[in-house]
């Protein structure tokens, strides 16, 4: 069974296309959007019983994300300062945990199963 071609009438396809420009403009802004948010993300790995790298500067607002690159091990990613406090709970390999950091000061990321390991966190 053939399927009939569509036509558009020429006074249509003068708003057709503005249409189709602007929707295709709207699409690009949007992806340039999410990889701004994206780069402007930090990544911290946790593996070996060390967090990688063992320290940042931020900026307050900003969010770490903290992976755990082990196969084999729990981690547990908390600090208690002050001012600021937060608590991932167990975290399983493979799990990822963003963290934002809403207050400026500088803040220490430690496992709560591994006590050597820390993270050194200057938020401006």
């Amino acid at each position: 069974m053939a399927v009939p071609a569509l036509t558009i009438p020429a006074t249509g396809r003068r708003t057709l296309v503005p249409a189709l420009f602007a929707l295709a403009g709207g699409a690009l802004c949007g992806l340039c959007l999410v990889g701004r948010l994206e780069a402007s993300g930090h990544t911290v790995s946790q593996k070996g019983r060390t967090f990688q790298p063992d320290a940042l500067a931020i900026t307050r607002g900003d969010t770490i994300t903290v992976v755990n690159d082990d196969s084999d091990l729990l981690h547990h990613a908390f600090v208690e300062a002050a001012t600021f406090s937060f608590d991932s709970g167990d975290q399983e390999p493979g799990s990822r945990t963003p963290i934002t950091f809403t207050q400026k000061g500088t803040f220490q990321v430690l496992c709560g199963i591994h006590p050597k390991m820390k993270l050194l966190v200057r938020v401006n």
